[in-house]
């Protein structure tokens, strides 16, 4: 499927290279200002100073890719409104991060989310955690275009105001360019709308193609969409993204308190169900106007795009700046976290000595190399043969679930130990990837495709309107054995080997020793034992460590775990200065007796 340079117009261009301008500016700006980016704190974590609303924006940049802008509306145009159940996922899916995940996170005073491993189990568990983000981030940048244009521009525009600007640059960048996103979809929608001939139009079209999914309960796990997959597999999905990816993370810890970052959360929700509902009512609109004519759906929504624009001057432009918008705040969100968890997990901890302004610029010289390497992969994506959307969310649960499942076992286990955790992650990326690759090699198809001629129309021919069916339901024989397991729908991914991870490192961890509520440090563990098992005798709880320091700790005085061993020390050294000096008082006192 090609797109016509003649669509484009001098007003397109113009509109276009103003993203471009505006993104550089930005990250010009904060390498002028402020601090200009010459320390790591202010680089990576922009000096802990940001207010909830530009978090918000940039977490909802982060989420709403090209791959999501691209992927949804194209999903919906050849499977129907199913997908949009995953809005549901979004409740759970961010109630929990802001009342778990970030209270643990944000206490601690991180700088990356993988020093929380080491704190909680050992520093090879936090290597072990730092590797597989870095491999599922570049992974998750393969899910690109594959035109060499496109991908380099945004590669190296997104890479110049990454390591110009740091993560403020990031940030504000985000929140400008989620603006040109919904600004972009609301035009396409509005001018495709019209063109379809009204509402109603577009309404009738799609009931009667047969795209207006009911509520499926069939709780089958192979089935590709259902409630259960996208509402409560989706959930697993969103805290894999929203409670423990370092690019959400690192927004998190950039907010100036702790109720900033949980408001910036909660912020959240509303505009990912408008994002999504966007996307959804694009995808409606592209089948109103095609009736089910097969096109290729990695590319569908640019030659929607461009064939219902032609002749508007700008419109074009302005999608396609929406477009970038969103791989731009994707792509760089992922230069800047590749660039942190490098420096902070496998850098600074080997070479403590290193003065602030050589880390700063090797930081900034990870953030180029990385971008080179992304760029590198995003022509590799036609290899997996999905859609644009379905391999995104494959690499989000193949990787992105033993991640969360890796977390939730030290937050939540507290006997949970570091060889359990090592063995747990190591377990759980090995299933997800014979999983993965098992369903990529089998080609297991999971539900039909709903394509139906609709060109017939009620609101201009007054006889009862014919339907030729252009794609019909095929009965497909249920797979069995592997090929039954390699045909689990990849919502599942995520919770799924999560799951695997926690069982397999509770049981090593059992095995091995259990680790002891006093080695715990303070403040990493959540007391979600210790409420779920309450109706327990305490002596039960003891030995499950259900008692756990942050509920004893850190919930009543607030304290983090480094300024607690701070205060023990200093305590420590008051008390021997008071036992020295009433020892010398009395040596003193008991010398001017003897003399009179």
């Amino acid at each position: 499927l090609t797109v016509s340079p003649s669509h484009f117009s001098a007003v397109d261009y113009v509109i276009f290279a103003l993203l471009l301008v505006g993104s550089l500016s930005i990250g010009l700006y904060y390498a002028l200002s402020g601090g200009r980016q010459r320390t790591t704190q202010e680089f990576l974590m922009a000096d802990r100073s940001m207010r909830c609303l530009p978090v918000s924006l940039s977490l909802i940049a982060s989420f709403q890719s090209a791959v999501a802008i691209i992927g949804v509306p194209a999903e919906v145009y050849v499977h129907g409104t199913q997908y949009w159940f995953i809005g549901c996922a979004y409740i759970l899916g961010l109630l929990i991060p802001a009342h778990v995940f970030i209270p643990v996170l944000y206490r601690l005073k991180l700088s990356s989310a993988y020093q929380y491993l080491e704190l909680r189990f050992s520093k090879s568990v936090r290597i072990c955690g730092t590797l597989t983000f870095i491999f599922q981030t570049v992974s998750l940048n393969m899910t690109g275009f594959k035109l060499w244009g496109v991908v380099l521009a945004t590669g190296l525009v997104c890479t110049l105001y990454t390591t110009m600007g740091g993560l403020k640059a990031v940030i504000w960048t985000d929140v400008f360019q989620t603006l040109v996103m919904f600004a972009g979809q609301l035009a396409v929608i509005v001018v495709g709308v019209h063109q379809a001939g009204g509402l109603s139009e577009v309404w009738w079209k799609v009931w009667e193609g047969n795209h207006i999914s009911g509520l499926d309960l069939n709780p089958d796990p192979t089935e590709r969409h259902t409630f259960w997959t996208l509402g409560v597999g989706g959930v697993f999905l969103m805290l894999s993204l929203y409670g423990v990816n370092q690019a959400q993370v690192q927004r998190y810890l950039s907010s100036r308190t702790e109720k900033e970052a949980v408001r910036s959360c909660y912020m959240v929700f509303p505009s990912l169900q408008l994002a999504l509902a966007l996307s959804c009512v694009m995808g409606l609109v592209m089948f109103a106007r095609y009736c089910g004519e097969d096109h290729s759906d990695k590319l569908m929504v640019i030659y929607f795009v461009m064939d219902m624009l032609q002749g508007l001057p700008g419109l074009p432009g302005l999608f396609v700046a929406c477009l970038f918008s969103a791989a731009l705040s994707t792509i760089s969100s992922a230069f800047n976290s590749l660039a942190t968890v490098t420096m902070e997990d496998l850098i600074k901890p080997h070479f403590p000595a290193m003065t602030e302004r050589r880390a700063t610029l090797l930081s900034k010289a990870l953030a180029v190399c990385y971008g080179l390497l992304c760029l590198a992969m995003a022509f590799l994506t036609h290899l997996m043969g999905d859609s644009v959307l379905q391999v995104a969310l494959k690499i989000f649960g193949m990787v992105g679930g033993p991640i969360l499942g890796l977390f939730c076992l030290g937050m939540f286990f507290p006997w949970a130990n570091s060889t359990g955790a090592i063995a747990g992650l190591g377990a759980g990326l090995t299933v997800s990837f014979w999983v993965g690759i098992g369903s990529i090699v089998t080609r297991t198809p999971g539900t039909r495709v709903l394509l139906s001629d609709c060109r017939a129309s009620p609101m201009t021919n007054n006889t009862t309107a014919i339907f030729t069916t252009a794609a019909t339901s095929v009965p497909l024989s249920r797979p069995s054995g592997l090929r039954r397991f390699y045909s689990l729908s990849y919502m599942w991914y995520s919770a799924f080997t999560c799951f695997t991870v926690i069982l397999i490192g509770l049981v090593v961890s059992f095995l091995t020793g259990p680790m002891k509520e006093e080695d715990v440090t303070p403040g990493t563990v959540y007391p979600l034992m210790g409420k779920l098992l309450c109706f327990l005798p305490d002596s039960v709880r003891q030995k499950l460590c259900c008692v756990t320091p942050l509920g004893q700790t850190v919930c009543k005085l607030m304290l983090f775990p480094y300024q607690i061993y701070l205060i023990i020390i200093t305590l420590n050294y008051m008390r021997q200065q008071s036992d020295q000096r009433s020892h010398q008082t009395y040596l003193i006192q008991l010398h001017q007796e003897k003399c009179n």
